[in-house]
């Protein structure tokens, strides 16, 4: 028996067994066999640990507490967030390119701002000079286009784009973290170069923007042209057909049309003018026009009020003009009042009286300027 084991054999009931470490080559096998149970014991209980569910663990850390995040793992590509207010680590590839990608920014920006500004005083120029319409409408294109082009290219290749990623629960933002979200985004502004230069472009394009509006705003002032009320007609112009022969009272029958010219007219596409004879009993003429269908001879403009097409086909049975593009119905009988289509305005109608001669003579002017209506005259 060795000499820790007499000690432990002698000492009192109450005390705890004394071992000292001993070097003896007998020592028993038992001891070692209790040594790797110890250990076995303590990696079974580790691994158990490791093995823990969530909602123990958390029930282990006290209500109200927040599991941490695992550590990034070797191989890891995900990002680690940049703290609050800090300025966001620079990418090498991002830094290598931005230098390049910056210069050809401002290049093309530049140069679609200066598009867009010539397309605006193209604009301008066009509109007051009373320029074409088509002319007009390039120039509006060519300003919006280039502008928008230049807003695309600054957002893709002038604007600081920086992506991260953070897996968090939905919590409202403290004000200093709004505060440093502030400055990030303040951040961007400050990376553009040659702002100045930008600054200036962008100032000259809402400018003209600003005097394109207030150009426009002129028309709304402008009264209509004298020459959409010039009298077309004049009293005592005979009625003739295209060829220049004149038309008498008597030429149409009943049910009959043609298109009639002032005789110094012909082929004038606002004169053009449509003659309908009815039977006199018929008609539905406003009092004050009661004299101006001579043995039921009608005459209006040709001129759709509509739209401006020219009105050439009669329904004889039903006495109604209609207009073959949009086809609007006017009534002959009633002043050649609309009666079905879009349009809402009467057919301008034209007095007439007979010769000596017994030929159609015009009275006077339209009752109305002829073709659609303007402003003052819908």
């Amino acid at each position: 028996m060795s000499e820790a084991e007499k000690q432990n054999e002698l000492a009192p009931a109450g005390d705890a067994p004394k071992y000292e470490a001993s070097a003896d080559v007998n020592a028993p096998k038992g001891s070692l066999t209790g040594a790797l149970l110890v250990a076995i014991s303590l990696v079974t209980g580790f691994i158990a640990g490791q093995r823990m569910s969530e909602s123990e663990r958390q029930k282990s850390l006290g209500p109200g507490a927040i599991t941490p995040l695992p550590e990034p793992r070797a191989g890891d590509k995900r990002r680690e967030m940049t703290p609050v207010g800090a300025a966001p680590p620079p990418r090498a590839d991002a830094d290598a390119q931005r230098p390049k990608h910056t210069r050809l920014g401002t290049s093309l920006v530049v140069i679609s701002l200066v598009a867009a500004f010539a397309g605006g005083i193209g604009f301008l120029v066009t509109y007051w000079t009373g320029g074409n319409n088509i002319l007009l409408g390039s120039m509006l294109a060519l300003f919006f286009g280039a502008m928008g082009i230049a807003l695309v290219i600054w957002s893709h290749l002038l604007s600081s784009h920086v992506e991260v990623t953070e897996p968090r629960e939905p919590l409202e933002a403290p004000t200093p973290e709004l505060a440093g979200a502030l400055e990030d985004f303040c951040k961007g502004g400050r990376e553009i170069q040659r702002r100045g230069l930008l600054k200036w472009a962008a100032a000259a394009g809402v400018g003209t923007v600003a005097a394109m509006w207030i150009s426009m705003l002129r028309s709304f002032s402008l009264s209509p042209d004298a020459s959409l009320y010039s009298r077309i007609w004049k009293r005592g112009q005979r009625l003739v057909t295209v060829d220049g022969k004149p038309i008498s009272a008597d030429a149409l029958q009943p049910g009959s049309i043609a298109v009639v010219f002032p005789e110094d007219s012909i082929g004038d596409e606002r004169s053009q003018t449509i003659l309908i004879r009815v039977r006199k009993d018929l008609l539905e003429l406003p009092r004050r026009r009661a004299d101006w269908a001579p043995m039921g001879n009608l005459a209006y403009s040709r001129v759709c009020t509509h739209a401006g097409c020219s009105v050439g086909m009669y329904e004889a049975t039903t006495h109604l003009l209609m207009c073959p593009c949009h086809q609007s119905t006017f009534n002959v009988l009633d002043g050649a009042q609309p009666t079905g289509g879009p349009a809402a305005r009467a057919l301008p109608q034209l007095p007439l009286y007979t010769d000596s001669q017994g030929f159609l003579r015009a009275a006077g002017g339209f009752s109305e300027p002829p073709g659609p209506g303007f402003w003052g005259l819908t």
